[in-house]
């Protein structure tokens, strides 16, 4: 069968495969030889090496996002996995520009950040379709199960009622971690450009720590909402 647009998922895979494999042999070797002919430092060679690994991670999680879009099966579970696979390249990316350029960390960690807000959302979005399809009386599966109390060290809070509230309690756990990170960033952000932010330091001057705390927080608050929505559904 003659390689037309129509039928791209029969020769995208050995074109992708074969475009990695060429650009390694090409593009590592005249890295290495023009490294070798300049006297650089260890914050330049930490780089280098940093890219070597860049250069494996990104075709490895584009053949994980290419075969779920060969094998487009069920679009409502493939496409929030697509979406949290592009995280993997992301953060890369994110990584490397950063240990290049430190001075402009800060603004490319603040589109990171959004995205992972991002991801959590379709995270969501996965368990909640892959729960609905496989159990569709999911709500009255929960109201017949006992009583949960919250783990720790929320045990202290009131327990929330069992099937539908706790589905949607659940789910609003979760999505306020999607407006509280973009939220804290964008104050990282100002924070820098102000000069009141400065990242690893406890101070109650600095304005890192107390974004630091509201995030963990966020994170803690989604994390009991994802594991209530998955657990008490089995």
């Amino acid at each position: 069968m003659p390689c037309t647009c129509g039928n791209w998922r029969r020769w995208i895979r050995p074109l992708v495969v074969l475009l990695y494999i060429v650009g390694l042999l090409v593009v590592v070797p005249l890295c290495v030889w023009e490294l070798q002919k300049l006297e650089v430092g260890i914050h330049t060679k930490a780089w280098f090496i940093a890219g070597i690994f860049l250069l494996m991670t990104i075709p490895i999680s584009l053949w994980g996002i290419l075969q779920h879009l060969v094998h487009y099966t069920q679009p409502e579970l493939q496409k929030p996995i697509i979406r949290i696979l592009w995280m993997v390249p992301i953060y890369s990316l994110d990584s490397w520009i950063a240990l290049k350029y430190p001075n402009i960390a800060i603004y490319v960690d603040t589109c990171r950040e959004c995205y992972e807000a991002y991801v959590i959302y379709n995270f969501m979005v996965f368990l909640s379709n892959y729960l609905t399809n496989r159990y569709p009386n999911l709500v009255l599966i929960i109201e017949a199960k006992d009583q949960q109390r919250h783990l720790p060290p929320l045990c202290c809070c009131p327990s929330w009622a069992m099937g539908e509230v706790l589905l949607f309690r659940c789910k609003l756990g979760v999505l306020q971690y999607t407006v509280v990170r973009p939220f804290t960033t964008i104050i990282a952000l100002i924070c820098e450009l102000v000069g009141v932010y400065d990242e690893g330091n406890f101070s109650f001057n600095n304005a890192w720590t107390y974004l630091v705390i509201l995030n963990n927080m966020s994170q803690l608050v989604s994390i009991t909402g994802v594991s209530f929505c998955f657990s008490k559904s089995y």
